[in-house]
């Protein structure tokens, strides 16, 4: 990054990700000029917002996104909002020939063989801001002599408990992880380890890997955030404290790094013990299902997350048990019909299905 700063739009600005990536702009002053600050619905914290950093315009829900994706002042917007809004922006800030920082799950899940052919096409940076993607972009220097992606995942808050605990768990339970503090959706995935079955198919497209080329492995300390295995067996591995603080720092200013608000020296003796172990795929079956539903392609996907979103909503409403959220998941995708190699209408027309026959099925057994 030369002595211009660098400018930049965030979309999501009142999310937790929106709102540690204000901390590290702050910190990094002299380097950044906020374009653009889009929210959800918290209308006065994107006003104060507005008065500290003075973007150059604001807008509360989706009205609004397309024309800040379309404005070519942005050197960089980070999609940091949740759910399928973030898809149609990050399709219009590529076709404008903005790099992207993606925060955003859905729109690789959904629409990944497009987003990535189209950034391609516009020859468009995508960084990760996921700590496990960021890892592994960090780790490649040679994408070709890479062997496979290890991706790790903490085990999220019911990793030593049984199957039965999963079952009766309450929402506070739930949303108790023990490394990360997130939103409520991102922090349920964890709790079922949906979020890393979301995570390899994210992988999958991001970096070209086939899906048995992508390996999980449980990490409960959440300091080595992912690795890669090279051809000849040489493994390695991004670590850092567990702050998401600096992989949206990565993500913002790559290709070049600055001290910022989450910078200290990192010490080994004061970690102590790295512990790893395979997943629990009879405890946690959304990960295999989510290889599945990768392998499959097309909208199985788009399919696995819509069913899995609702019925997390369902659950955090207190509608549904903890567990009833991979039965519904798995029942709306084997009862899918997929659609190979579908357009983005006929992604969203999937989505919007699945959701109501989501929403059917739940008020019909569970209410």
């Amino acid at each position: 990054m030369d002595n211009k700063k660098r400018k930049i739009s965030i979309i999501g600005s009142t999310g937790s990700i929106g709102r540690q990536a204000l901390e590290v702009i702050e910190k990094l002053e002299d380097k950044f000029e906020i374009i653009a600050l889009a929210g959800g619905h918290n209308k006065e914290l994107l006003q104060k917002q507005a008065d500290k950093f003075k973007p150059k315009y604001t807008c509360l829900g989706e009205d609004g996104l397309e024309k800040i994706c379309s404005d070519k002042e942005n050197d960089i917007i980070l999609v940091a909002c949740s759910g399928k809004i973030g898809l149609r922006p990050t399709l219009t800030a590529i076709k404008n020939g903005i790099d992207i920082a993606l925060a955003n799950k859905e729109t690789l899940v959904m629409a990944g063989d497009i987003v990535m052919s189209e950034a391609k096409r516009h020859n468009v940076n995508i960084i990760p801001v996921d700590s496990e993607h960021c890892a592994i972009h960090q780790c490649i220097k040679d994408i070709t002599q890479v062997n496979k992606l290890i991706i790790t995942a903490s085990g999220g808050p019911f990793l030593h408990k049984s199957i039965e605990d999963m079952k009766n768990a309450t929402v506070e339970q739930a949303l108790a992880h023990p490394r990360w503090n997130m939103g409520k959706k991102i922090t349920v995935d964890s709790a079922t380890l949906m979020n890393k079955g979301l995570e390899i198919i994210e992988a999958h497209h991001l970096f070209g890997f086939d899906y048995e080329k992508i390996d999980v492995v449980v990490h409960p300390q959440s300091i080595v955030h992912s690795a890669i295995e090279y051809v000849d067996g040489s493994v390695i591995a991004q670590i850092g404290l567990p702050s998401m603080h600096i992989p949206i720092q990565y993500a913002i200013t790559y290709p070049e790094r600055f001290e910022g608000i989450k910078s200290k020296s990192f010490s080994f003796a004061d970690i102590a013990r790295l512990d790893f172990e395979k997943p629990d795929y009879k405890k946690f079956p959304t990960v295999e299902l989510a290889y599945n539903m990768g392998k499959t392609g097309g909208t199985a996907t788009v399919c696995m997350n819509a069913a899995n979103e609702e019925a997390v909503f369902a659950f955090l409403d207190g509608k549904i048990k903890l567990y009833n959220i991979f039965e519904i998941t798995e029942k709306m995708c084997a009862e899918h019909e997929v659609i190979q190699n579908p357009s983005i209408e006929d992604i969203f027309d999937v989505d919007e299905q699945i959701r109501v026959k989501t929403r059917e099925y739940i008020a019909k057994f569970w209410n």
